[in-house]
């Protein structure tokens, strides 16, 4: 059984679309920020850096929003989020979770005008294409994650990022996204 600590609007929701994508049973924990549950030391004894997603498999915590969606990835091939066998493609999405990791995911706390430049980076490298890879993927579930909060903090024209807004779009459109955004609003 897969277990997900998760908190809503976090870092946690890139595993959390992920494991609705693919379908799977898991159960949730849900930690509060609120009630600064991540500092409690039953958590800390699961994730020592207080901090989600941390997924548990088979008893072992696995930290870092990019290695959890790999694993989920891997594990469950037939969801077809990672592009077996395609060492470009393969390479390419490792390049945007990193990409997504270092560079976007910590924009925001330096500053608005930051994450601006970041987002244009990113839409730059994506482009007019559907996908950050040329189909669907973990890449895009991460990328979509951070977009959702820069959209929904800073209400970007559609036209001032016209490929990120469509590929915005596109991920609202799938019942996995969909389905998380409706669980983690009822939870708070």
């Amino acid at each position: 059984m897969l277990t997900l600590y998760l908190s809503p609007g976090s870092s946690s929701m890139a595993p959390h679309i992920a494991l609705h994508e693919i379908g799977v049973e898991f159960e949730s924990r849900w930690v509060s920020f609120a009630k600064r549950e991540q500092y409690a030391p039953e958590y800390l004894a699961v994730n020592p850096e207080g901090k989600v997603p941390t997924l548990v498999v088979d008893g072992h915590p696995l930290t870092e929003v990019a290695a959890t969606l790999y694993y989920l990835a891997k594990r469950f091939p037939e969801a077809g989020l990672f592009p077996a066998g395609d060492l470009d493609a393969e390479a390419r999405i490792i390049s945007w979770m990193s990409f997504i990791a270092a560079t976007v995911h910590p924009a925001r706390r330096v500053g608005v005008e930051r994450w601006k430049e970041v987002f244009e980076i990113a839409e730059e490298r994506l482009g007019r294409r559907d996908w950050a890879v040329s189909n669907y993927s973990i890449a895009d579930i991460h990328l979509f994650r951070l977009y959702w909060r820069f959209f929904n903090s800073t209400h970007p024209a559609p036209e001032t990022f016209p490929g990120l807004s469509a590929h915005y779009e596109r991920m609202m459109a799938r019942p996995a996204v969909r389905r998380v955004l409706e669980i983690e609003s009822a939870v708070g």
